[in-house]
């Protein structure tokens, strides 16, 4: 139960969500600085980072709800090894239309964005392997730091676990610490892996008796 702050309830995504959902991507994006305005359409990010959860993961969707829209969200997979494979043979053809594979090495920010988007496979870490989830989260400012953000990972993690899922991951911005902090009160531990760039990742286990599952945010 949210202690404090905007009153808003949790409820499984609904294909009338994709407009609200994409607009806090937006709005969330870029550590927490958003990204409106930022590259050609605003839908680029969203349909890099949620749009393909969204299609191809629905049932580990859920939304944080004012009562008039999605205010937050958390989405993600229970296999990133599946969810790979059905991005390149079902999201990838929906976008061909108005978005290109570029011929080179990206070298701007939205070209960086566009190689995200056609190498779904950069998911797919070694030292990640015994983690097969991976989830991405975003709530508006006003909904933050009122328990919604622990109410959305319990329930994504509980949804995962009983797909069969042992343990999840995410990636986040090094800057970003105070979503670090957030992450790891709630049981998130740190991981190595091979060239990280800027990101960090983080792990911990689905189970409802895993770490952090009791701890106060």
């Amino acid at each position: 139960m949210a202690v404090s702050g905007l009153s808003a309830t949790i409820r499984p995504y609904g294909e009338s969500d994709k407009a609200a959902v994409y607009d806090v991507c937006v709005r969330t994006a870029n550590a927490g600085r958003g990204v409106a305005g930022r590259h050609s359409t605003d839908d680029l990010v969203p349909e890099v980072v949620a749009g393909p959860y969204l299609f191809l993961e629905p049932r580990h969707a859920y939304v944080l709800d004012n009562g008039e829209r999605a205010v937050g969200y958390i989405i993600g997979t229970a296999s990133t090894p599946d969810f790979v494979a059905a991005h390149r043979d079902r999201w990838l053809p929906r976008l061909r239309d108005r978005y290109q594979q570029l011929p080179g090495p990206p070298v701007t920010e939205e070209e960086q964005r566009l190689d995200a988007m056609f190498h779904p496979e950069r998911w797919l870490r070694p030292e990640l392997a015994p983690h097969p989830a991976h989830l991405h989260i975003n709530l508006l400012p006003g909904y933050r730091r009122s328990g919604h953000g622990r109410e959305l990972m319990s329930t994504f993690l509980a949804s995962v676990a009983a797909a069969g899922a042992p343990s999840c991951y995410l990636s986040m911005r090094r800057e970003n610490v105070g979503a670090r902090r957030f992450y790891e009160r709630l049981g998130w531990r740190p991981i190595e892996v091979s060239d990280p760039g800027d990101g960090i990742y983080l792990v911990r286990p689905t189970s409802a008796s895993g770490p952090g599952r009791h701890q106060m945010s």
